[in-house]
């Protein structure tokens, strides 16, 4: 089903929700999941997980670690993950979109997408020293907890993405947060 931007913005007015769309980003192994499943407990938000959803549909399709294939499918559930987002939005919902967003271009996607329908959008940044990330993204690998573990990250895998992340500006944390979550108790 789609929504219309329209339909979106005329029920959000008539009803004068303050709906939300939370974006968590950060690089590899920072923590996006865990803290994505705690701030949707904390809201009552709905949670999409980029993770969950490419290891449920894509995983046993995949024959080696080939980034135009995997991104293509990315962008396919980002579609569909969006669609669904608007009509839990249009219900007065809050979303929290655990989707990597490791570039500007990808969250100022979400961002517009939002802004089109007259909805929240805060970004929320997770940072953490390589080294703590990386003995986090081990540990994972070893407990696979199902709640947090959809498939090995390998030194590789971990190497390739840490190189892709695009720390956000000023601009794109205006709205928004950094949670620093380098496991220190202040």
């Amino acid at each position: 089903m789609f929504v219309s931007c329209a339909t979106v913005q005329s029920v959000l007015f008539q009803k004068e929700l303050r709906v939300k769309v939370i974006l968590v980003c950060g690089p590899i192994g920072v923590g996006k999941t865990t803290y994505s499943i705690s701030l949707a407990k904390k809201l009552g938000a709905i949670r999409f997980s980029i993770d969950s959803w490419m290891q449920t549909l894509f995983t046993k399709d995949m024959r080696s670690l080939d980034y135009s294939w995997m991104i293509e499918r990315v962008e396919r559930c980002y579609q569909q993950i969006w669609q669904m987002s608007e009509q839990i939005l249009v219900l007065g919902g809050v979303v929290v979109l655990d989707l990597g967003f490791t570039t500007n271009a990808q969250r100022s996607l979400f961002v517009g997408l939002a802004d089109n329908i007259g909805t929240n959008s805060e970004i929320h940044y997770l940072s953490a020293p390589v080294d703590i990330r990386r003995a986090r993204v081990k540990q994972r690998n070893i407990d696979k907890d199902p709640n947090l573990y959809s498939f090995e990250v390998t030194d590789f895998m971990f190497d390739f993405m840490e190189a892709r992340f695009e720390i956000p500006d000023e601009s794109e944390l205006h709205d928004g947060q950094e949670i620093i979550n380098d496991g220190s108790v202040t």
